[in-house]
């Protein structure tokens, strides 16, 4: 547990009690020991300290005196300090403090207060559509920053997918919809794919639908296998369409085209079918707003790829 975040609901109360329990023990005890170890033995006229029973480089003792009073000092007041902390701060199980600080209200609080800032600058390309905002040099810029954060690490910095499973947003097949609505939504709302596993029966059967498949949009396939195939695709028309082409509007892929998230030959086909397929994209509207939602969109609109 991060202390001074947002706690989490424990499975039960013991522990909050367990936390809490081990953090104040612990603070006692320390307390005892330092007690313990601080306590001085006055010494009669003429007597020793004790010494320790061992020696180094044979003859090098160490005598049981007690601590130094600055270092003491310095100790009880670390453990003061830790008290009073524990008291106005979250540090003992789910005992959020007489502050009621958190760091995720502390984070909310300082994102709002640079929102704020930024949308300062943002107003202005609110008020356009997102083709007007494209072709701003600097909305264009700062459009691409946003995107450097935010969106790189799945669909690479050239937008063009990174590796397997993430889309192109450079060319002209959209999943979802390639106009500026519909990218704003994607960002906005985010996505969400999902295909159930093996639909078609056994593993030849899917390998006989992926060589129909293949067949829809024109490439290499087993002529024999995709006559075989032909009838078992129903189970997949209710999506993709009789002819393959699928449904945008309802997120259901084209197979004739060249846009394959997880690979348009026999074998990646095949996997698909008999394995099903779950992807998806975060929506990003509490986190980033509608201005900067703006900026994204129209930057990624003007790719090259939206409609």
């Amino acid at each position: 547990m991060i202390a001074g975040y947002a706690v989490p609901d424990f499975v039960s109360d013991f522990w909050h009690f367990y936390i809490a329990g081990i953090t104040i023990v612990s603070v006692l005890g320390i307390m005892w020991f330092l007690r313990a170890q601080s306590t001085q033995k006055k010494l009669a006229p003429g007597e020793k300290a004790e010494i320790i029973d061992h020696a180094w480089d044979g003859d090098l003792q160490e005598f049981n005196n007690p601590l130094p009073r600055w270092w003491l000092y310095g100790f009880w007041f670390l453990i003061v300090f830790s008290v009073v902390y524990l008291v106005l701060f979250p540090g003992l199980g789910k005992f959020a403090g007489v502050l009621g600080w958190s760091s995720a209200g502390a984070y909310d609080q300082e994102k709002a207060s640079v929102d704020a800032e930024f949308n300062k600058v943002m107003e202005p390309f609110l008020a356009q559509d997102v083709m007007t905002v494209a072709a701003d040099p600097t909305a264009k810029e700062m459009g691409q920053r946003l995107y450097l954060t935010y969106c790189m690490q799945c669909h690479g910095s050239n937008a063009q997918g990174d590796g397997k499973n993430f889309p192109n947003l450079a060319d002209g097949q959209w999943l979802f919809g390639g106009d500026a609505t519909a990218i704003q939504a994607s960002i906005a709302q985010g996505r969400l794919g999902e295909m159930p596993a093996n639909l078609v029966g056994d593993e030849q059967s899917a390998k006989e639908v992926a060589n129909y498949v293949l067949s829809l949009g024109g490439k290499p396939h087993d002529a024999a296998m995709a006559a075989a195939g032909q009838g078992k695709y129903a189970a997949c028309a209710g999506c993709h369409g009789e002819d393959g082409k699928g449904m945008a509007a309802a997120g259901f892929p084209d197979l004739t085209d060249d846009a394959w998230l997880y690979g348009s030959d026999e074998a990646g086909i095949t996997e698909s079918i008999v394995k099903g397929r779950k992807g998806g994209m975060p929506a990003f509207q509490d986190l980033l707003g509608d201005a900067k939602i703006h900026l994204l969109t129209a930057y990624i609109w003007g790719l090259g790829g939206g409609k």
